[in-house]
């Protein structure tokens, strides 16, 4: 394998697995390139468990993105401060569809960085938990545990989101 067909065959993965984890185009962009410049700087090609590894160079490439950009944080706050915009449901099936996916991404985003990782790969990249164990470098039962976490963390949101929300409509209705 080449490193073209490398980049073609992974770059898409790797480019998601960026995006859901930064929530951020041009970061994402910034950081696929820097994971794959970092992979050919290596001897890829001696690595048993390409994918795994290379999805584990792009996480750790995300985590530290995040550790170092200030921006994520302010976005965050700036996010939970807007208001929820007010749509019309012309067909009412699509909003509704359209709301839950951006409901959903809006919670994925406030998620920790670790537990983000988790479930990106798990619901996004559709990694099964012995690949997540593998690709972050953790036990199963740690992968699990931050799993169970992060879904109750982000029903617990998804709750406090209802509230809010119903007393807007109560005060508007």
């Amino acid at each position: 394998m080449t490193e073209k067909e490398l980049f073609q065959t992974y770059s898409k993965d790797v480019y998601r697995t960026c995006y859901y984890m930064l929530h951020h185009a041009a970061d994402a962009e910034d950081v696929c390139q820097e994971v794959f410049m970092t992979v050919f700087r290596h001897d890829w090609r001696k690595v048993e468990y390409l994918k795994t590894w290379l999805m584990r160079v792009t996480v750790n490439h995300c985590l530290n993105h995040l550790k170092k950009d200030s921006r994520a944080r302010t976005k965050q706050k700036r996010l939970e401060l807007e208001p929820a915009p007010v749509t019309e449901k012309a067909a009412e099936t699509i909003a509704e569809e359209r709301e839950t996916v951006t409901e959903a991404m809006l919670l994925l985003r406030r998620l920790p960085g670790k537990m983000k990782a988790v479930v990106s790969l798990r619901f996004l990249n559709e990694c099964s938990l012995n690949e997540i164990a593998d690709i972050l470098g953790i036990p199963v039962g740690t992968v699990k545990s931050r799993l169970n976490k992060a879904l109750k963390l982000m029903r617990l949101m998804m709750i406090k989101g209802e509230i809010h929300r119903g007393k807007d409509e109560k005060a508007y209705g």
